[in-house]
């Protein structure tokens, strides 16, 4: 009976030497793989911050260099006895540039303040197909210019949106000067607007464009992505435009889908509710996280 009591406690004994083997096994493994993922994540947002690094350099110095070398012309005029024609081109090189410089800093000070919350509209209602048409008008001779057919169907009977004026301006004109970007000569962009069923508007922005796979739409709606078009690449931005467009519509209590195939064009639908839906003043605090997902 003894040695029976003996040898259970020695087999208890046992057992609870395994478990705790196990267990310190368990925690070490646990402890490996946190410090595992905590490198992998660090490494991550270096990789990330390396590269936010890279494009702002990119994008903020080819433009100046462009400012610096034609104003540098400009000055040695007597020397050079430049044509008038020579003076106004690079003149108009200059604005392009700076006006770029201005879009990049815009846009990252917008990224900046959703981000942390801080970024609010005053919402008041907004006739929405006048701004759609302002914006239509604004981007036609780019358009015509480009060879591309820039065209609209913008119904007369549009309900009103609860808003701000200006940002809406924003988005539409972001997604519009893409759609033209991304489509060849002879291509076709599209503006259509129409009342939804449910009392709210329907916004699509169509193109013939080049197209993108899903890979490429994950990329073109997460900040600082940037997709191929085969174009100079400070012109094409930071790739901020479709982030911010998506974060602004949100916030307007409205959604934006993405439809698009390779070669086949991409429609831009957005959809914004009745204009008694939507707060008089609305944060970006809990939008933007989001938004800034792919």
């Amino acid at each position: 009976m003894m040695f029976g009591s003996v040898g259970q406690v020695k087999s208890n004994s046992l057992m609870d030497e395994y478990a705790s083997l196990l267990s310190d096994a368990v925690l070490r493994h646990r402890a490996r793989a946190a410090e595992q993922s905590a490198r992998i994540q660090a490494e991550l947002a270096s990789k990330i911050k390396s590269e936010f690094i890279a494009n702002m350099s990119h994008e903020l110095r080819t433009p100046l260099n462009t400012v610096i070398g034609f104003s540098k012309l400009l000055s040695q005029h007597d020397e050079r006895k430049l044509a008038d024609k020579d003076i106004v081109d690079y003149a108009n090189l200059i604005h392009d540039a700076a006006e770029h410089l201005l879009s990049v800093i815009n846009d990252i000070l917008d990224i900046s303040k959703m981000q942390s919350g801080k970024y609010t509209l005053e919402a008041q209602e907004i006739d929405v197909g006048s701004i759609l048409s302002g914006c239509v008008n604004a981007y036609q001779m780019m358009a015509s210019e480009a060879h591309v057919d820039l065209r609209s169907d913008i119904s007369a009977d549009l309900p009103a949106i609860r808003g701000d004026a200006t940002k809406l301006r924003q988005i539409f004109m972001n997604i519009i000067s893409n759609a033209l970007k991304f489509t060849q000569a002879t291509g076709i962009v599209e503006v259509i607007a129409h009342r939804s069923v449910s009392g709210g508007t329907i916004i699509a922005i169509r193109d013939s464009g080049l197209g993108m796979t899903a890979e490429e739409i994950d990329i073109a709606m997460t900040p600082f992505g940037q997709v191929d078009s085969g174009r100079s690449r400070w012109r094409e931005g930071v790739g901020l435009g479709l982030p911010i467009a998506k974060a602004l519509v949100e916030l307007h209590g409205g959604v934006i889908e993405i439809r698009s195939k390779k070669g086949s064009g991409t429609d831009v639908v957005m959809a914004f509710p009745a204009s008694d839906s939507v707060s008089p003043v609305v944060s970006s605090q809990s939008t933007f996280s989001a938004a800034s997902s792919p």
